[in-house]
């Protein structure tokens, strides 16, 4: 296979990689757009999310039906878990320094994974997560497989929604209203607990449905899988713009080329390097992000 053919088949694999990346971004910048977190228990919903698919699809079987029952539940799953870590775990602390909802967030994060760790049914062993037959389609100088297709799909389809609720629905509007002026979008009779809490919910479903795309195209879940495609998702949210949505998914398929491109052309070991060198590039560079904006504070 010569350069060329080497140089596309790796961005087709980095569009599948960075569509994952992207929708696991657009849930840290969602609630840090409202509330200002940086939510790191957020990839332990991913893991929730992929032991979710993996249980209904060892019922139902790895076939249309049960994978299409498998993101409906995860998503459920984790938007109600979701719901439940922001309300007892964040909103207490909703007033206080934010070091204190950070330091929250990583011990949420640890109490999920060692939690998963105990629970009989799951346990701290890796488990092979069941995924449909591997179809290669051929397209010339590069190949497609049917794993590779569904995430791509799926992920745009999903991100369709997203921004068709932020934009277009009277919820999206209290989110943007919230996130603008939490004060005063109170004053205008806008529930601030409830949306806070719905785009806690609409984040960990995008999650829990990137927790099987991530299971399905790389099919080994344990408990602590969430802890490093959540920090490059987090990487990813930075690198468009921690905040602003679009930036988010951006992001996500800049970091999913560069580290399939590093691992075609450089080697695998300089995958995750390269990822948080380009964390710190951007933040020396463009603290902002790419389609982050400058906020002024009066003081």
């Amino acid at each position: 296979m010569n350069t060329a053919n080497i140089f596309v088949q790796q961005m087709v694999n980095g569009l599948s990689l960075g569509s994952i990346y992207a929708l696991i971004a657009l849930g840290y910048t969602m609630v840090y757009g409202i509330v200002k977190l940086i939510n790191f228990a957020h990839g332990d919903i991913l893991m929730v999310g992929a032991y979710t698919g993996y249980f209904v699809i060892r019922t139902v079987g790895a076939n249309p039906v049960g994978l299409t029952l498998a993101f409906f539940c995860s998503m459920a799953i984790c938007a109600v878990l979701a719901v439940c870590v922001e309300h007892f775990a964040y909103k207490p602390l909703r007033s206080a320094p934010r070091l204190n909802s950070l330091i929250t967030a990583i011990a949420v994060s640890l109490v999920l994974q060692n939690g998963a760790r105990v629970i009989p049914f799951i346990g701290p062993n890796p488990r092979e997560f069941p995924t449909p037959a591997t179809v290669n389609i051929n397209f010339g100088i590069m190949s497609l497989s049917n794993i590779q297709l569904i995430v791509i799909l799926l992920s745009i389809v999903l991100m369709i929604i997203l921004n068709y609720i932020i934009n277009y629905t009277k919820t999206g509007k209290a989110m943007r209203a919230v996130s603008y002026d939490m004060s005063a979008a109170s004053l205008m009779g806008i529930s601030v607990d409830r949306t806070i809490a719905f785009t806690f919910a609409l984040g960990a479903a995008l999650a829990g449905a990137g927790g099987v795309l991530y299971a399905s195209a790389y099919p080994q879940i344990d408990p602590t899988m969430g802890t490093m495609p959540g920090l490059k998702a987090f990487v990813a949210a930075v690198l468009g713009g921690i905040g602003s949505v679009p930036g988010a998914m951006l992001g996500g398929y800049i970091l999913g080329i560069a580290e399939t491109l590093t691992k075609g052309f450089l080697s695998s070991q300089f995958a995750d390097a390269i990822s948080f060198s380009i964390l710190i590039i951007i933040l020396l560079v463009k603290p902002t992000g790419i389609m982050g904006e400058k906020v002024k504070l009066k003081v």
